[in-house]
């Protein structure tokens, strides 16, 4: 027998959080496109930067303090892996459509007219994507509190 956990908040409690963490993501992630920018970032170069590795802490702080806020404050302190791992995905499809509409106008600011920065920028997206569902299962893994037993 599956012992489940029925989830009595309303969705807007369980979106409220998403979204504010989403936002902190998508917000920091656009501010480091221009802090990038004032190094000297070129977006056009096919081959990234070491300073682009940074970023991926961005999405890390963002699911980690989100997903910790939803288990500590609405699920009183006890998550499964399961319910763990939809928050991070929801905390990550906000934080990644503002991120994704934030970098197309920071394209469309800095690009002179070539095509090589959508190019380099999908690019850039989809690695940024496979970091993000890296992140939220490590997410996920670290601040489950209670085990699924199958009996």
């Amino acid at each position: 027998m599956i012992k489940q956990h029925n989830n009595h908040l309303p969705n807007h409690i369980q979106m409220k959080n998403s979204v504010i963490f989403g936002i902190l993501i998508g917000v920091l992630s656009i501010a480091w496109l221009f802090i990038m920018r004032s190094t000297g970032y070129n977006l056009s170069d096919s081959k990234a930067s070491p300073i682009e590795y940074v970023s991926i802490i961005i999405p890390f702080i963002g699911l980690f303090f989100g997903v910790k806020n939803f288990r500590d404050g609405e699920l009183k302190g006890q998550m499964g892996f399961l319910e763990a791992l939809i928050q991070s995905f929801k905390i990550l499809l906000v934080g990644g459509a503002l991120a994704v509409f934030g970098g197309i106008v920071f394209i469309n600011l800095n690009n002179s007219g070539n095509d090589t920065g959508f190019q380099s920028f999908s690019g850039r997206i989809f690695g940024a994507l496979l970091v993000g569902v890296i992140e939220a299962f490590a997410v996920s893994l670290l601040l489950t509190t209670k085990s699924n037993k199958v009996d």
